[in-house]
């Protein structure tokens, strides 16, 4: 295993300082590793008792490995060397950095957007196999992502139970269908273990596992790295992590994740789950942004950002002031974030393990679908850009009457200790370039900026936008489906699913009193272009000011 190394300097050693002897003093650690659910007090105790079973996860997961294993080579018998995981969230992040630092091919379809729901389904169909992981079993991508397979399997004369791999929580409404159905192999993962805490259990491990992951090497790496974690010690790297994230003072509650070298691929992302989806609610938190070395967040030195670099474990770490450096290999890595996370929620006195506020937008979307409305009129139209508001009172749009002057706008309700949430309800793969315009808003602003793609951020980053802080304001990009793609046995297409997703995330955003401009592309190709061009002009704009 990696060495695990951490350093941490300014407000981030303070705290450490400040924080450290009382969570030894309280064995803290020793107590996680002991599942005691009384650490994040009495309102958390009954979510905290059912949700511990991650401290245990090397253990306990370990005798998925032989099934993972059978079951790969009895695909590779059959010709099958393709996986596709069908997943949201917690059920998608994981194994998504896990395959990428293996190097190892998953598709990873964590969409409702039709080009990329049909790309996946016309890649190699012949040699396919899905895993489609749902710890809830009613996740509504999911099922549509199982269907259309199912569909166009049966349509190439293949036999499609025998391509079909579930990965549920026993008792789940997927765990009784599947088993009903027949399907090829179904995985029961542990239910005490919340979503974004599962990448160590069958939601990580199997379709990691399949695709060709050495799973039993990630879980020994974790294990030793629990080892360390339940020693009541100053020195514990978990306890000092935790203190970091979330003992600050005063809080420094934007935590800027830059990757350095460390060898893990994608990381941040996954962190970017754990940390707000775990934080962010009763109106507090801390809002994960993930960067690059050069971003403006990185090298800015605002007063409420803290700088995490995940580094090589053998780095010669120079850090500036306020930063913590990081390093480790993946599997002890998610599991000190894991620990880290639950104590930075003792520190900030919330419960690490709910998430109060991520149904909201599931509620809307699907409001919208049984209601099926008329979609928000735009208020405007600028070449391949209609410009949309969710909010009843938008008066902060009054005057606008193109992109660029309506981006303004939104901008200028950033409070000075707000973030910008960029929200892109498009293909992520065919669109990845737009991603850039993050780096371009946050040297335009001065303020933290992310980039999320829709619907996936909804099973992660959505709890932080409704329950964490209300300094948030809102840019969402949607585009209109160039070729829809009916779901099967369901009213409704996927087109249709993504836009209410959007609509209805837009909504409950504005109904918290959040600022949400809606940019919708009426052609994406050109939309995209158009937008990347006024972000550009309006950065230049702002910086030349």
């Amino acid at each position: 295993m990696t060495s695990l190394a951490f350093s941490a300097s300014g407000a981030a050693e303070a705290a450490g300082a400040t924080h450290l002897p009382a969570l030894v003093a309280d064995q803290v650690a020793s107590k996680i590793f002991a599942k005691d659910a009384t650490l994040w007090g009495p309102d958390a105790e009954s979510e905290s008792a059912i949700r511990l079973g991650w401290v245990e996860t090397p253990q306990v997961s370990a005798p998925l490995v032989a099934d993972i294993v059978a079951l790969r080579s009895a695909f590779e018998a059959e010709g099958i060397s393709h996986i596709v995981l069908c997943g949201m969230g917690g059920s998608s992040l994981a194994p998504e950095v896990i395959t990428a630092t293996a190097g190892v091919e998953l598709t990873v379809l964590d969409s409702t957007e039709p080009g990329q729901v049909r790309a996946a389904v016309a890649d190699r169909l012949a040699r396919t196999a899905i895993v489609v992981s749902s710890k809830s079993g009613s996740t509504l991508e999911t099922d549509s992502q199982r269907r259309i397979f199912e569909q166009e399997f049966t349509a190439a004369g293949i036999d499609a139970k025998s391509r079909i791999v579930i990965v549920t929580d026993p008792g789940s409404p997927l765990d009784k269908s599947a088993r009903e159905a027949g399907y090829r192999k179904v995985f029961n993962a542990d239910p005490n273990v919340g979503g974004r805490y599962s990448g160590l259990t069958a939601f990580g491990l199997v379709p990691s596992g399949l695709a060709g992951v050495d799973a039993q090497a990630l879980l020994d790496s974790a294990e030793e790295a629990a080892e360390m974690l339940r020693d009541d010690d100053t020195g514990n790297i978990g306890l000092r992590l935790g203190a970091a994230l979330g003992g600050t003072s005063p809080l420094r509650d934007k935590i800027v994740i830059v990757d350095e070298g460390s060898g893990i691929v994608g990381f941040a992302d996954w962190a970017e789950q754990l940390i707000a989806e775990s934080t962010g609610k009763l109106g507090t938190g801390v809002l994960p942004v993930v960067a690059d070395p050069g971003s403006p967040e990185v090298t800015g030195g605002a007063a409420d950002v803290l700088v995490v670099r995940l580094v090589a474990g053998d780095a010669d770490v120079e850090l500036r002031a306020n930063e913590v450096s990081i390093a480790g290999d993946l599997g002890a890595q998610m599991m000190v974030w894991e620990f880290a996370v639950a104590v930075a929620g003792r520190l900030l006195g919330i419960n690490p393990f709910d998430q109060p506020d991520v149904e909201a937008a599931k509620v809307a979307a699907r409001g919208l679908l049984d209601a099926t409305p008329a979609p928000t009129p735009a208020l405007f139209t600028d070449g391949a850009i209609e410009v949309r508001t969710a909010n009843d009172d938008a008066g902060w749009l009054a005057g606008a009457s193109t992109a660029g002057e309506a981006l303004d706008a939104l901008l200028g309700t950033l409070p000075a200790n707000g973030y910008l949430s960029v929200q892109a309800y498009l293909d992520r793969l065919a669109n990845a370039p737009l991603a850039g315009v993050r780096d371009e808003l946050a040297a335009a602003t001065g303020r933290p900026v992310t980039f999320g793609w829709g619907p996936r951020f909804l099973h992660s980053t959505g709890q932080f936008h409704k329950g964490g802080p209300a300094i948030g304001v809102f840019l969402q990009v949607t585009g209109a489906a160039a070729e829809d793609l009916a779901i099967p046995d369901r009213p409704f297409t996927f087109g249709e699913l993504i836009s209410a997703q959007a609509a209805g995330d837009a909504q409950v955003l504005a109904d918290h009193g959040r600022p949400v401009l809606r940019l919708h592309l009426t052609d994406v190709a050109t939309g995209v272009e158009q937008l990347k061009t006024v972000v550009a002009a309006l950065a230049g704009r702002r910086t030349d000011a």
